[in-house]
């Protein structure tokens, strides 16, 4: 019973986040918001796992996956709002303010793949998933990965209607989420 109470806590505000979003069924953001929710039942799930048999090689991989996610997320966010430029001159409401970039980033991470943030939750998906897999679970921990991918689909979209060619350019000489593979 706590692990739910815990989970709609934890919703509440990824509800609040994803607001404008689920208004808009063609947003990027309505898909990222499921994934987000499924990343939540995976954290309630496999939460009193993270630190059962901490040395074994599927805790180590879950581990390194984690810190990969955390990296990601991090050259991420720092990349778009230094070399973004974040501007209220895009006004899409279901972006959120750092996503509203008005230069195409190219440099850093951003020179492989073109979402470290939402390649950032997939690793974060599948770190969680690792600290206690169970069928149930690879069934969740699917389903976010399809859902971020819809996500990252969606987002191109977005991105062709604002960068224009630049973009389509871009996306010719990156990859999507793993640098050099997909």
């Amino acid at each position: 019973m706590d692990r739910v109470i815990l989970f709609i806590a934890l919703s509440v505000p990824v509800i609040y986040l994803s607001k404008r979003s689920l208004f808009d069924i063609n947003s990027h953001g309505f898909p990222r918001f499921f994934a987000w929710e499924c990343i939540l039942v995976l954290l309630m799930a496999n939460y009193r796992f993270w630190f059962v048999n901490p040395f074994s090689f599927v805790q180590i991989i879950s581990w390194l996956l984690l810190l990969i996610s955390v990296y990601l997320l991090i050259a991420g966010a720092v990349l778009l709002k230094k070399s973004g430029k974040p501007s209220g001159e895009r006004e899409d409401g279901t972006l959120f303010n750092f996503e509203k970039t008005t230069d195409l980033v190219t440099t850093g991470i951003y020179k492989y793949i073109r979402h470290p943030l939402y390649s950032s939750l997939f690793y974060l998906t599948w770190g969680i998933y690792l600290k206690h897999p169970t069928i149930l679970m690879t069934l969740v921990a699917l389903l976010a990965s399809v859902l971020l991918y819809m996500t990252s689909v969606r987002d191109e979209k977005e991105c062709i209607a604002y960068f224009g060619d630049r973009y389509r350019e871009y996306m010719k000489v990156t990859k999507r989420f793993v640098p050099f593979i997909i």
